[in-house]
């Protein structure tokens, strides 16, 4: 069977990881999931307890959760080189670096600002608390990544890695928490636009989007969560 990944809307990070399937190139399928209702459901927690996305039900019909680990599945089954490096080679350790650096501080410092949104009722002054330490926190690690970016076009190389596809997922929320303008960082920027301006990211936003773009073929169409949730989640 196709691996299917469980994707989040509005602005889940996993929009970077349908981007990285598109990049890869090898059929899969997709379950596009609202995070603010269906997935916090109890029936979601069939297939993730921690109540998040993405989630990846693999070609043996596991579910595996949390974005490294679906990143070092797709690295495992990448043959022909197209989203990630060779093992042991300098270009895969700085893959996985800059990887575990989006994944853990970079998404991390917008924890915050997404607890100040969604808070539930309202606390005035801790939700300006926690926005004031978000801000500093964002704009911290955007300073960091900023110094580890080097010149070549993507993150590692001059193609788009599934570091890039991490990447781009989570640095829109600069811009959908208003923290900064991204010009701030001119490596990032650039790298930003020429993300956004591929075709497997303009494919995966508008999919976030409920739209029904045209992708590369590789996608073989939506499965609904329920039915997702029916055949591989835990009872």
């Amino acid at each position: 069977m196709e691996p299917i990944l469980v994707y989040g809307f509005p602005s889940g990070s996993s929009m970077g990881l349908v981007a990285a399937l598109e990049w890869l190139g090898k059929p899969y399928r997709l379950c596009r999931v609202d995070m603010m209702g269906e997935m916090r459901e109890p029936a979601y927690t069939r297939l993730n307890p921690r109540v998040e996305t993405p989630a990846l039900i693999t070609d043996k019909g596991d579910v595996l959760t949390e974005t490294m680990a679906i990143a070092h599945w797709l690295a495992a089954r990448d043959t022909d080189r197209r989203i990630s490096f060779e093992p042991q080679s300098r270009e895969a350790d700085r893959m996985y670096q800059l990887l575990a650096y989006i994944n853990t501080g970079f998404t991390g410092a917008f924890s915050p600002l997404w607890a100040a949104m969604e808070m539930t009722p309202p606390n005035p002054p801790l939700q300006n608390a926690l926005r004031e330490w978000g801000r500093e926190g964002v704009l911290e690690r955007h300073d960091k990544l900023e110094a580890m970016i080097g010149n070549d076009p993507y993150l590692v190389g001059k193609t788009p890695s599934l570091a890039d596809g991490v990447l781009i997922g989570v640095a829109r929320w600069l811009d959908f928490h208003a923290v900064a303008d991204k010009a701030r960082w001119p490596k990032l920027a650039t790298l930003r636009e020429r993300l956004e301006a591929d075709p497997a990211v303009i494919y995966a936003t508008a999919l976030e989007e409920g739209e029904t773009p045209k992708g590369s073929g590789a996608c073989k169409g939506h499965l609904p969560l329920a039915e997702v949730i029916e055949k591989f989640g835990k009872s």
